[in-house]
């Protein structure tokens, strides 16, 4: 009877921290801008730390130096990652399709594609409610 009442003790822990991990997670509203139109952004929690992910729709602009930007909810702008990765000697270039947010960041209101080669904003996709980070 003890042993029942443990299992099923942990058994709802379990459950309650899958449902608190799936709650967590934010779309962002579809990019739009210059040159990048389409595709979102997600927010995850992934081993305590924030990550967001760009959907599977989201095509990398044909740009020099696109970035990953975001911006809190104050207007602060976080100039991130390149977005595409240069391969070694002949292999394909990859793309960062997920970057784990720093801890100075404290909120995400918006995510944006930024080149900074051209100094010029590509595409933003914002949150309905701004993504706390503390």
């Amino acid at each position: 009877m003890i042993g029942t009442s443990i299992r099923t003790g942990l058994l709802t822990i379990a459950a309650l921290a899958v449902t608190a991990s799936l709650a967590a997670a934010q779309t962002s509203t579809p990019f739009a801008g210059a040159k990048v139109n389409g595709g979102t952004v997600t927010h995850t929690m992934k081993d305590g730390k924030h990550v967001l992910t760009l959907s599977n729709d989201f095509k990398v602009p044909d740009t020099p130096d696109p970035h990953w930007q975001v911006v809190d909810s104050r207007g602060t702008v976080y100039l991130l990652q390149r977005l595409p990765i240069k391969g070694l000697a002949g292999l394909k270039d990859r793309v960062n399709t997920a970057i784990t947010l720093p801890a100075y960041i404290k909120d995400v209101a918006k995510v944006q594609i930024y080149c900074a080669w051209a100094e010029a904003l590509l595409g933003e996709a914002s949150f309905n409610n701004r993504v706390s980070t503390e």
